[in-house]
């Protein structure tokens, strides 16, 4: 399996990551190191997200209260949104079905 990342979830997975380090030296680092791992984990079970809408699914961060919103695009995990739980539901769903960019 490979690995995509729409452009607004990249830049969302930095300023967090950003914002993290700004409050406590490293903490930064580890949430990107969560984001990783929670990246790895889907690649090895792309089904492990809990279903939100169609073919869209989630799973939460274990350390931070961010969720990795994704779908499978043939064998392809392309992440929608690493969306903060405070955000609005759902404001991500115009980027399904946009160019990829950043596959991996």
């Amino acid at each position: 399996m490979k690995y995509g990342f729409h452009p607004e979830a990249e830049l969302e997975i930095l300023e967090a990551a950003a914002r993290y380090e700004a409050e406590v030296p490293g903490l930064g680092l580890e949430f990107g190191d969560e984001v990783e791992r929670v990246i790895e984990l889907l690649l090895d079970g792309p089904e492990l997200g809990a279903q939100v809408d169609g073919d869209i699914r989630h799973f939460v961060l274990r350390r931070f209260p961010f969720s990795v919103i994704y779908v499978l695009v043939g064998a392809l995990v392309y992440v929608l949104a690493v969306a903060h739980s405070s955000r609005e539901p759902g404001y991500w769903a115009s980027r399904f079905g946009g160019r990829r960019s950043g596959d991996r």
